[in-house]
């Protein structure tokens, strides 16, 4: 059975940096784009950064020049650095992968169980 799991997230002051990982797990055939997305409380899901297959990257205005989403291919995890943090990126933050399992007909979506994610001012 294929499952994301995340690591990291934490409390942190404002203008501090936390690291996220995601590591995929399973039969997977193909693991195309990873994307971050995070939920602060009474808002809805939004779609924080995005990295393809082969690096191409995309991040909501919100966080561009702060946050760097990467991916390790051989280990299939998603990573997201997070610098100059502000207390407006307090949220849980959930991790996404669009996989092919081996017994899929189909590319699925496939969520992380949520990191919380806590930035003081």
């Amino acid at each position: 059975q294929v499952q994301l799991v995340e690591s990291g997230g934490g409390l942190v002051q404002a203008g501090g940096s936390l690291g996220l990982s995601c590591a995929a797990s399973g039969r997977i055939l193909s693991l195309n784009v990873m994307r971050w997305y995070r939920q602060a409380p009474g808002k809805q899901r939004e779609l924080v950064a995005a990295v393809t297959s082969g690096g191409s990257t995309n991040y909501a205005d919100s966080v561009k020049g702060r946050f760097t989403i990467s991916r390790d291919n051989a280990k299939n995890t998603v990573y997201l650095q997070m610098n100059s943090l502000k207390p407006e990126d307090t949220a849980v933050y959930y991790c996404n992968a669009v996989i092919f399992a081996a017994t899929s007909l189909d590319a699925d979506d496939y969520w992380g169980q949520g990191t919380q994610v806590t930035v003081s001012s």
